[in-house]
């Protein structure tokens, strides 16, 4: 929920999901194109704690490749993916370490 005083989320911006609760994190990469969208989930999972929550949605088609590899690669687990229309919605749980 955004009050009016609250000033309108950017892409890349990083914000505490209200649904998941405060150990998840929200990362709008919406209109960032490759390798931006990967960038951003990787800076943004540096910040976490060990097993805290990430949900990143994108719209660059490529997300879908790149995010599930980096996940792969780098230990940490994708809870949760799905595709509405053109957007991408991913769930990652930071991996210990």
């Amino acid at each position: 929920m955004t009050r009016a005083s609250d000033p309108p989320p950017t892409a890349g911006a990083a914000q505490a999901d209200p649904i998941l609760g405060p150990a998840a994190v929200h990362l709008d990469a919406i209109g960032l194109k490759c390798p931006l969208p990967v960038l951003k989930t990787r800076a943004a999972l540096r910040r976490l704690s060990a097993g805290d929550l990430l949900v990143v949605v994108a719209d660059d088609p490529l997300a879908a490749i790149d995010i599930p590899h980096f996940a792969a690669q780098n230990g940490h687990a994708i809870v949760e993916s799905e595709a509405r229309g053109a957007i991408l919605r991913f769930v990652l749980r930071r991996a210990p370490g």
